[in-house]
Parts: structure tokens; sequence; C-alpha cells
């Protein structure tokens, strides 16, 4: 896994939901991909994510515990680790650590 981007614009305003607890930033790349680069602080709620279109979370550093769309079914994901959320869906995440991630926007 590289460490870094290259040849990227970063939106300086972060986005700062949840009280607080994820906060991330909009890179975007020469191709016209997005991604968001960000940090979820540990909580004992799970945090709610909607998703409009379809996205891979990419977890770089920490553990978290998520349940995606339907599924009841919550798995443990670790650094190294990534899972996949459909268009039009949710999931749910929490932390008893930091988590550092990338969402990678899936069609932009």
């Amino acid at each position: 896994m590289p460490l870094q981007f290259d040849g990227i614009s970063i939106i300086k305003k972060s986005n700062i939901i949840y009280g607080g607890y994820c906060i991330n930033h909009s890179i975007k790349f020469k191709n016209g991909a997005t991604k968001n680069l960000g940090v979820i602080l540990p909580t004992e709620e799970p945090l709610i994510f909607e998703t409009k279109v379809a996205e891979r979370i990419e977890i770089i550093s920490g553990r978290c515990w998520v349940q995606i769309g339907e599924n009841s079914d919550v798995i443990i994901y670790y650094a190294g680790q990534s899972f996949y959320v459909p268009k039009k869906s949710q999931f749910k995440i929490i932390s008893e650590e930091i988590i550092d991630y990338i969402c990678h926007i899936e069609g932009h």
C-alpha cells in the first residue's frame, strides 16, 4: 500500500460530522477520482453513514466494527483491510480506538 498520494488537489475546508467524531478532507485526482481521507474518533455509539454512490472504505490504522446495509452481521476490520458499501445504502461503524481511513468514492 503506498504511503502517499501524488498529483492531487485538496479541499482545504474539512468535513466535520457527528460532533467531531468524524473529520475528513476531500482529495481530487487529475483523472477525476475523488477520495475522502479522514479520522474517526472512539465512540460508544455507532456512527451511521448513508451512501449516494458506492464506496470502498480502506482502514489505514485501527480496528473497527462495521455493519453494512440491512445485513445483521457485524464484521471487524483491521488496518490494511477494506469494505465495500453499495450505492444508496448505509453502514454503521464503531471503534474503541482512533481509525484512519480512506473513502474511495466509486464512479468519481
